[in-house]
């Protein structure tokens, strides 16, 4: 601990506003994201929205286009934790800069810019920053005040270490997530092959009445699955329920569940789910707010707002997940949905929707195909559900200085910039 110090982050960086993009010529698709504080994860780290990304049309200094490994922060809190934390551009050219987001650049060689990128996520500096910050109902800071925030760093061959041990925990989990990507495209890909282009195994042999291959018939969804079968009920309850809100579901996503003790818990924590289940937000379908039920735990409870989709016996849930989330079933949602402001969609909507459905031969053939892809991906978010768990235990050890770094002699990752070249990280004592 004798080559820690205490500083401020006025000695170790520079933060640069971003620039005041213009409203006319904002669109829903383009090229070129305007990066907002809702880019930012709970824990840290930068995520796409592809159903709430805006984009930019009109003219720009070049300055303002965001690079790779570029460390941004939130100037405007988007969320409860979120104003201060900080994110690394995944890639260049893609992200414009805009005001309510900080440009973050290390001050002369006193500080690793990926330690700075940890450092912002830990708990005492974000709460530092909230403290200091301006705004009755929706907070903001400055770099004046971020400047202010007193830290205790170590020498930065030190803070590289440190950095070096964190990243190789989010390596990890973002090729966990490349390879659930592509799991879900080649899931979705045998059924658009098999459902849509209906190039089904044996398709040549089949003959066509109506543009339908013989023996396919379309179906109400009520045929095929049950909506919203389950509930919770006073008395029929676990003592304790981890919640799915709306909001907590992106795209076959989940991206936050909360505990609460039965009675505490919101009034329309109801929704009993169960493997298999698809569950599907009544409100803006067009948001596309869907996810599968895998494997979940006994007390996972579903909002009020969730239509929750459970197949019948005959029907495959691998099946009837890609057919409820394909663009024909979302546009009929889309177009039932009732309501100005707030759309939404009722569940007789759901039940009434119709979807094209094979033989349950070709229904089992194409389960007996996907399954294994699904429960991988299961497995790959389970690892990096333990991958986290473990990185955000060390971050606060090692930011402090209570996990000592000195004595190892870590091999840098090629990233960071600092030889030898290798694509890992390797820690021996």
């Amino acid at each position: 601990m004798n080559r820690w110090r205490d500083t401020t982050m006025s000695e170790l960086m520079k933060v640069e506003h971003g620039f005041a993009f213009k409203g006319e010529h904002f669109s829903e698709s383009g090229e070129l994201v305007v990066l907002t504080p809702g880019n930012f994860h709970e824990a840290g780290g930068f995520r796409a929205r592809p159903d709430k990304d805006r984009f930019y049309l009109g003219k720009f200094p070049d300055r303002y286009l965001l690079q790779q490994n570029d460390l941004i922060v939130a100037m405007t809190e988007q969320g409860e934790g979120l104003l201060g934390s900080s994110a690394l551009i995944p890639e260049s050219g893609k992200y414009l800069h805009n005001q309510r987001i900080g440009l973050v650049r290390p001050k002369n060689d006193s500080a690793d810019k990926t330690f700075l990128y940890y450092l912002f996520n830990t708990d005492y500096v974000r709460q530092q920053i909230r403290n200091s910050s301006a705004g009755a109902k929706i907070r903001h800071t400055s770099p004046e005040r971020i400047y202010r925030t007193k830290v205790r760093v170590p020498e930065k061959t030190c803070q590289s270490k440190i950095a070096a041990i964190l990243s190789a925990y989010d390596e990890l989990i973002e090729n966990n997530r490349r390879r659930i990507a592509l799991l879900e495209k080649l899931a979705e890909e045998i059924y658009r092959e098999w459902f849509v282009r209906l190039r089904f195994p044996g398709h040549e042999k089949v003959k066509h009445v109506k543009g339908i291959p013989l023996g396919w018939r379309v179906a109400l969804l009520s045929e095929l699955a049950y909506v919203n079968p389950s509930s919770l009920s006073r008395r029929d309850h676990p003592e304790t329920i981890r919640y799915l809100d709306i909001s907590s579901v992106s795209t076959n996503r989940i991206e936050e569940v909360t505990t609460y003790a039965f009675k505490d818990a919101p009034g329309r924590a109801r929704r009993r789910v169960q493997h298999g289940d698809i569950i599907w937000s009544s409100v803006r379908p067009a948001n596309r707010a869907y996810c599968l039920i895998y494997e979940p735990e006994d007390n996972l409870i579903a909002s009020t707002g969730f239509a929750v989709i459970r197949p019948k016996c005959v029907t495959p849930f691998t099946f009837l997940f890609q057919a409820v989330t394909s663009n024909p079933f979302v546009d009929q949602m889309t177009t039932v949905a009732k309501g100005a402001a707030y759309p939404a969609t009722s569940f007789d909507d759901f039940e009434k929707a119709k979807l094209l459905v094979s033989p349950d031969e070709l229904l089992k053939a194409y389960h007996e195909m996907a399954e294994p892809l699904f429960r991988q991906k299961h497995l790959l978010q389970q690892q990096n559900a333990a991958l986290r768990k473990s990185r955000d235990l060390l971050l606060p050890r090692l930011i402090s200085g209570k996990l000592s770094v000195e004595h190892l002699n870590i091999q840098f990752p090629p990233a960071m910039g600092i030889a030898p070249k290798r694509s890992f990280v390797n820690i021996s004592q």
